[in-house]
């Protein structure tokens, strides 16, 4: 067991520098050259870099610092910890590796936006499949959750980038900066619903187990979510089995599948796309 938590570790380790690599390549050689600001704390950390000139990843923990002090006392301190990390992470390599050895991209901006947010959806996927977020918006949207569990989670982060979007061509003095920060930003979501399964509202598991106990307890613990047990037995082998029934958001069905494969690595799991839930932590039944 402790050999298999080393293992999961030195993954966590590989898909945070993978993904913050990838996520720095994209935001250095594509979206920084084409003068646009797809949404998100590095959306405006980039505004703030074209008019004094400062580092993008110093402003982007510069501006994360306020938003993880107030997550520390209203959310679990755990994510705190891992999501501080993870921006840290992407922050100095994006400064201190991809900054100073790689080149920009200096051609069409239609395909600096697609390139750029094609790159940074793959980059977020990784570090989410460590079960962290880049902070930011993420951080809003968990803290408005914790206050408001039925309120519209996406709603709420589709202002916050419109209102980034809208702050670029202000400051770019230019609306095409912010018809390609949307073009890069649908880019980006698109690959991150391709690589991570599920979408931003959730994602409805279902899982067959002859060890409920281990996956529930996980399920609780880690995720802080809860499911619904049921009693199966299976048609061919007769055999008494429990059904687990969890809804889920996208960037937690890694961590999901971690916690079912460690428990039962022969649980049978069918994941089905959801295109809205009702309920504690999702939508109230008024859709708000």
């Amino acid at each position: 067991m402790n050999q298999n938590h080393y293992i999961q570790q030195i993954k966590h380790v590989f898909f945070l520098l993978l993904g913050s690599i990838i996520y720095g390549i994209g935001t250095h050689c594509f979206v920084m050259p084409a003068n646009i600001a797809p949404g998100g704390a590095v959306g405006f950390a980039l505004i703030v870099n074209y008019l004094i000139g400062l580092p993008v990843g110093a402003l982007t923990i510069l501006f994360n610092v306020p938003l993880l002090v107030l997550a520390w006392y209203m959310l679990s301190r755990r994510f705190v910890i891992t999501t501080g990390i993870a921006c840290v992470v992407c922050s100095l390599i994006l400064d201190c590796v991809i900054t100073p050895v790689f080149p920009v991209y200096g051609g069409d901006r239609l395909m600096s936006s697609l390139f750029g947010g094609i790159l940074v959806g793959i980059g977020m996927s990784c570090i989410f499949m460590t079960g962290s977020t880049t902070g930011g918006t993420d951080i809003l949207g968990y803290i408005l959750q914790k206050k408001k569990p039925h309120i519209s989670i996406g709603k709420a982060l589709l202002m916050v980038d419109g209102i980034i979007l809208l702050m670029s061509i202000y400051v770019f003095q230019n609306v095409e900066a912010g018809l390609f920060g949307m073009i890069s930003l649908f880019a980006q979501t698109r690959v991150m619903d391709a690589i991570i399964y599920g979408n931003d509202i959730g994602s409805m598991v279902t899982i067959v187990t002859r060890y409920p106990e281990k996956i529930t307890e996980g399920i609780l613990i880690e995720l802080e979510r809860s499911a619904t047990v049921m009693d199966a037995k299976g048609a061919y082998s007769g055999a008494d089995v429990k059904v687990l029934l969890c809804s889920i958001r996208k960037h937690e069905f890694y961590k999901l599948k971690r916690i079912i494969y460690s428990a039962d690595p022969n649980a049978f799991i069918m994941v089905t796309e959801t295109t809205e839930v009702f309920g504690e932590g999702f939508k109230g039944m008024d859709g708000q």
